[in-house]
């Protein structure tokens, strides 16, 4: 009977431990699944996969990293980056809160700041909870190598497609 006891005692704890993992990854997958969301809502896709600015998206590299840079007169040409986790070209190495750090103020780990075409001024806006949501669905990415060109300095003559912001007249 003492034996009975004890392997339902052991029982009870290990559904009680599978229901703590289960409720753990389904609370992940949801909050992944809200990161999606809010990266599709928020045009992230646009500047950061390749093809998207010659109207034909490469989805296999899907956030990896655009060919195309935005030239800014004075600053230079910034390309999107690879947002993927490959941790030699994208962000394999940030962790989510220093993911979360560069959406909502603008600074990379190493403390540099984001391109300013980069609307992270905008993102400042989201709430801890939705940053972090974009944060961990970018870490569930499957990791695209692509280290794109630049940054270009304003003397600098980039390497790849380039879209130029140009002032109208009477703006020079």
């Amino acid at each position: 009977m003492r034996r009975l006891v004890q392997h339902a005692a052991i029982a009870a704890c290990a559904g009680v431990l599978g229901m703590a993992f289960i409720n753990t990854a389904g609370a992940q997958q949801a909050q992944s699944d809200r990161g999606k969301y809010l990266v599709s809502i928020a045009g992230c896709n646009d500047c950061h996969t390749p093809g998207y600015f010659f109207g034909k998206p490469d989805m296999n590299r899907y956030l990896g990293g655009s060919e195309v840079g935005f030239e800014i007169p004075g600053l230079g040409v910034f390309h999107g980056p690879n947002l993927t986790p490959d941790p030699d070209t994208g962000l394999g190495n940030w962790s989510v809160g220093q993911i979360v750090t560069a959406l909502q103020t603008g600074k990379r780990p190493d403390g540099r700041e984001l391109a300013p075409i980069m609307p992270w001024r905008a993102f400042a806006n989201l709430t801890k909870d939705d940053a972090t949501a974009i944060a961990v669905f970018l870490k569930s990415l499957p990791p695209v190598k692509n280290k794109v060109a630049g940054p270009f300095g304003p003397n600098e003559k980039p390497t790849e497609f380039v879209m130029k912001v140009v002032p109208g007249e009477g703006k020079k």
